[in-house]
C-alpha cells in the first residue's frame, strides 16, 4: 500500500527498463575489481611467505620469474619448511591464474567500452578501465535531475566545514567509492601533466586553496565536463580538460608488486 502511494504521489518517478549495455560494462568493472582485491591479497601472502622461508627477507621488487626462482632454491630441512614450501607453491599459482583473469576481463572491458561509442575516453586520464567505472555506475544520466545530484552521487560534492568567519570544505567521504576513484584518478593525471586541469589546479592554489581542497574540485570540473551517456544520442558528453585519453586505471594490483 506505501508503495502504491508513493507512486500516486511521486513526480520523478523513473519508469522501469530492461537492463542495457551499461549494465554489462558494469558487470565487467565490479569482475575487475573483485579480481585486483584478489590479486593483491595473494601477492601480500606470498611474499610474507618467501620471507620466511628466505633468511635475511626479501629486497628488491618481487616478480612471479622471481619468486618461482627463490622457492626453487629452498630445500626443506623439516615438515614445517617443507609446509611452508607447499603452501608459497600454491600462492604462486593464485597469483599467476589472477593475474591472467585480470588481463582477460581488462581486455573484455577494452571491447565493451569501444562498443558502447561513449566519449567518455576523450576526458584526459580517462582510459577504458576508468571509462567501465564511470559508464557502469553511473547508468542512464537521465536519472539524476542535474549535474548537482550527480556529484552528490559520485562525492565530487564537497561538504562545507566552516568554522566561524572561515569558509572552508572538507572530502566527502560519501556517495559511490569506486565512481569517485575512477574521477580523482583522471584529475591527478591531469595535474601531474601540461593540460588545463593542472592550470585549474594552479590557480586555485594561487587563491588560497590547499593542496587538499584544490583536487576535489578540479574533480567536480572533470564529472561536469565529463557526465557520461550510455545514450549518446540523447545525453551528448562535451570534451573534458586535455581532449585526449590519458593514464588508465590500472593499479599496481596488476603487477606483482603491491
Amino acid at each position: 500500500m506505501s508503495t502504491a502511494i508513493a507512486a500516486l504521489r511521486g513526480r520523478r518517478l523513473r519508469h522501469v527498463e530492461l537492463d542495457d549495455h551499461a549494465a554489462i560494462i558494469r558487470m565487467l568493472a565490479n569482475r575487475y575489481h573483485d579480481l585486483a582485491a584478489l590479486h593483491t591479497q595473494a601477492i601480500c601472502r606470498l611474499h610474507a611467505m618467501l620471507a620466511n622461508l628466505t633468511p635475511g627477507g626479501i629486497l628488491g621488487p618481487l616478480t612471479t620469474v622471481r619468486a618461482a626462482r627463490l622457492l626453487a632454491g629452498i630445500h626443506p630441512s623439516d615438515g614445517v619448511v617443507a609446509e611452508r614450501k607447499h603452501q608459497t607453491q600454491g600462492l604462486l599459482d593464485d597469483v599467476t591464474r589472477l593475474h591472467h583473469a585480470l588481463a582477460e576481463v581488462k581486455a573484455r572491458i577494452i571491447v565493451a567500452v569501444a562498443a558502447s561509442k561513449t566519449s567518455v575516453t576523450e576526458v584526459y586520464g580517462v582510459g577504458p578501465l576508468g571509462a567501465a567505472i564511470i559508464i557502469g555506475h553511473t547508468g542512464d544520466i537521465g536519472r539524476f535531475a542535474s549535474r548537482d545530484h550527480f556529484a552528490s552521487y559520485n562525492a565530487t560534492a564537497p561538504i562545507e566545514a566552516s568554522s566561524g568567519p572561515t569558509k572552508r570544505h572538507r572530502l566527502n567521504q560519501r556517495g559511490n567509492r569506486q565512481l569517485n576513484h575512477a574521477i580523482h584518478i583522471a584529475a591527478i593525471t591531469q595535474i601531474r601533466n601540461d593540460t588545463p586541469g593542472r592550470a585549474y589546479y594552479q590557480r586555485k592554489l594561487d587563491e588560497g586553496k590547499s593542496k587538499k581542497e584544490a583536487p576535489p574540485g578540479l574533480e567536480t570540473q572533470d564529472q561536469r565536463r565529463g557526465v557520461p551517456p550510455t545514450r549518446p544520442r540523447r545525453h551528448p558528453l562535451t570534451t573534458g580538460p586535455g581532449g585526449q585519453p590519458g593514464a588508465t586505471l590500472t593499479s599496481s594490483a596488476t603487477g606483482i608488486t603491491p
